[in-house]
């Protein structure tokens, strides 16, 4: 009897635990780079929902978390309220996210969608050339990117909320 209460006890615990786990999601964490080790990132030049174009010089200053991303995406998805989080949190220290949305049928899915899950930060529509140029071959992926428009962190697939957040902090108290 004794050996039966243990065993659903323990069934309990793993299925307790994996429910935690299947709350959020766990990402990959990526290393921050030292400094002297960055590269810069590849420029781009591309259309916000409004017409404007967008360059990666607009944002120079700027701590950007630059987020490759689709709306048939879940992954993509599950992250947008994360980024959210911290465009809200950091914004004021000098953080700016970027959406770059690789969408094949451009605006006509992604104002939908924006809309819809209130994206609060800047989206922009990608093309296969920052594609090509980031080496993008799966989504999510995500590019932490100093004030000096070097790439500091990459995350290929699922971000580490925390990780993320950490890295940012670091990038944020840097000159």
């Amino acid at each position: 009897m004794q050996v039966h209460a243990v065993r659903i006890l323990a069934t309990s615990a793993l299925l307790a635990a994996g429910m935690l786990m299947a709350s959020e999601p766990a990402g990959a964490p990526a290393a921050l780079r030292p400094t002297a080790e960055r590269k810069p990132a590849p420029e781009f030049t591309l259309p916000d929902s409004t017409g404007r174009t967008m360059t990666l010089r607009n944002y120079r200053g700027k701590v950007v978390l630059l987020d490759f991303w689709a709306t048939w995406c879940h992954g993509c998805k599950l992250e947008i309220p994360w980024f959210a989080e911290f465009s809200h949190k950091y914004a004021g220290q000098g953080l700016t996210v970027v959406g770059v949305s690789l969408d094949s049928e451009g605006w006509k899915a992604i104002t939908p969608f924006i809309k819809t899950a209130h994206v609060p930060y800047q989206i922009i529509l990608g093309n296969d050339a920052v594609s090509k140029a980031y080496g993008i071959e799966n989504m999510p992926d995500t590019f932490l990117i100093d004030r000096q428009g070097r790439v500091a962190a990459v995350y290929n697939g699922m971000v580490d909320k925390q990780n993320v957040e950490d890295n940012l902090r670091t990038m944020l108290s840097e000159p």
